[in-house]
């Protein structure tokens, strides 16, 4: 008999806690197209009366913003014209927890909603995973999944750091952390806090780790269904972040922070269920596994789509200064059996045998990479897609194999003149995602950086 997750409530004991004064805020949380935290802080027996029975509402712009959110045009879904309405947030109990980190605070995520029709908006990213699963399901299968999810920390808070123009930051030790128990003692005070609070907001957490960077680290989560992934990833973000804050420090999800130090991954790890049983094992020999069709079709297909689908594996300009030979990023489109070199990795045997993805980015949107991954999977198997043959020694330096796309104006074409992210998605989410990814480009196109002027100033 599975035991209840440390940390997970049901409405029945958030209304306990609310009657004995030990919970006051619920936090209502969505997540927009890069993948941050949105929603409002409900009086936790105002959210028990009404939020909990009806939903909340929120600006449909929200969907539509830049980073600093401003309304962008030229969007369908929302804007001017339309008025910005509100669209409906509607609680996914499965998710309620204890926020542990804030003072007698619980937190449930919402699916996005048409107020007018009661259907999930299709261009949520929760929404847009959703409908991936649904497709695995309705073809009998289940997907698990997990999530090493990288980042920097840094000894300066996010507001010294934002007025010092994010220049001459310092980080936690001084030399590469990587497994290094020492180094990463450092920034025990943080990691030792969020490891605890995330344990004790219903996300069971594995280990956390030191990485090849200074100051860099990871944190390793419980595996789960793909959906409970996503969702535990994006609270690990928002935790360690509010933790950071508290303790005066401050982490970054970039992809590269600079250029000198490591790149921080989002590696995805996924396996294809069914009853109960993990369907990738079998009697048939690729490379020197044993696997099933299925394993081999789910990984053709997602290596065979990956070019088109970039953006949501790397979504922003930063992303894709990450992928650098020698650097632990992957630059190749090939697979090999524990190989990190490769873009996809083959780790486990048995029941624990699934497929590692190392091409996303720690600043990616865990839904959207998700929905990636299980719709290019899917489309292998329904297509009977075959892998490329397996790959022995250094990826990095064989010539003859594809590249992944390098720039996000080479991403945003592919994935814009897709047959196949079309069919998958749809028109109206490529059509929103392609302008979205287009407006984060052009943003980049018209910033005087940095690095122009070190170059230029004096010298041209």
């Amino acid at each position: 008999m599975q035991t209840k997750t440390h940390g997970m409530l049901t409405k029945g004991e958030l209304s306990t806690l609310v009657q004995d004064n030990q919970i006051e805020t619920v936090l209502v949380v969505f997540t927009d197209l890069y993948g941050r935290f949105m929603g409002k802080r409900f009086d936790a027996e105002f959210f028990i009366s009404s939020a909990a029975k009806h939903g909340a509402h929120a600006c449909d712009y929200l969907l539509t913003v830049d980073m600093e959110m401003n309304p962008v045009p030229g969007y369908k879904f929302a804007n001017w014209e339309r008025g910005y309405g509100d669209f409906k947030l509607v609680p996914d109990f499965k998710t309620l927890r204890i926020a542990s980190w804030l003072d007698k605070s619980a937190l449930v995520l919402c699916d996005v909603v048409n107020e007018k029709n009661e259907e999930k908006v299709p261009v949520a990213p929760r929404s847009i995973l959703r409908r991936q699963i649904e497709r695995a399901e309705s073809l009998a299968y289940s997907a698990n999944a997990g999530s090493e999810l990288e980042y920097f920390s840094f000894e300066d808070s996010f507001k010294s750091a934002a007025e010092n123009g994010y220049a001459g930051l310092k980080p936690f030790g001084w030399y590469i952390e990587d497994y290094h128990m020492l180094q990463g003692s450092r920034t025990e005070p943080l990691h030792g806090a969020v490891r605890k609070h995330l344990k004790y907001s219903g996300i069971p957490v594995e280990a956390s780790k030191g990485e090849w960077g200074v100051g860099q680290h990871e944190i390793n989560l419980r595996y789960s269904d793909i959906l409970t992934m996503a969702d535990r990833h994006s609270i690990y973000k928002q935790c360690l972040k509010e933790v950071a804050e508290q303790q005066g420090l401050s982490v970054t999800f970039m992809a590269k922070v600079a250029e000198d130090q490591a790149g921080s991954s989002c590696h995805l790890h996924v396996s294809l269920w069914q009853e109960g049983e993990n369907i990738f094992p079998g009697n048939n020999s690729l490379g020197d596994l044993q696997v099933s069709d299925e394993f081999r079709w789910f990984l053709g297909g997602w290596m065979a789509h990956v070019p088109e689908l970039m953006v949501f594996y790397a979504p922003t300009v930063n992303s894709y200064k990450r992928y650098q030979a020698a650097s632990w990023a992957p630059t190749r489109l090939a697979w090999s059996h524990d190989n990190r070199t490769a873009g996809f990795r083959i780790v486990g045997s048995g029941k624990s045998l699934r497929i590692e993805c190392r091409i996303p980015g720690a600043d990616c949107n865990p839904y959207l990479a998700f929905a990636a991954a299980l719709a290019s999977g899917l489309d292998g198997i329904e297509k009977k897609i075959d892998p490329p043959e397996l790959f022995g020694g250094d990826v990095y330096a064989a010539e003859h194999i594809e590249e992944v796309p390098n720039t996000l104006n080479q991403a945003v074409e592919l994935f814009d003149t897709s047959d196949f992210a079309r069919s998958a998605f749809g028109d109206e989410v490529v059509d929103h995602y392609a302008h979205f990814f287009r407006i984060e480009q052009n943003s980049f196109d018209n910033a005087v950086t940095d690095w122009e002027r070190k170059r230029y100033f004096e010298q041209i």
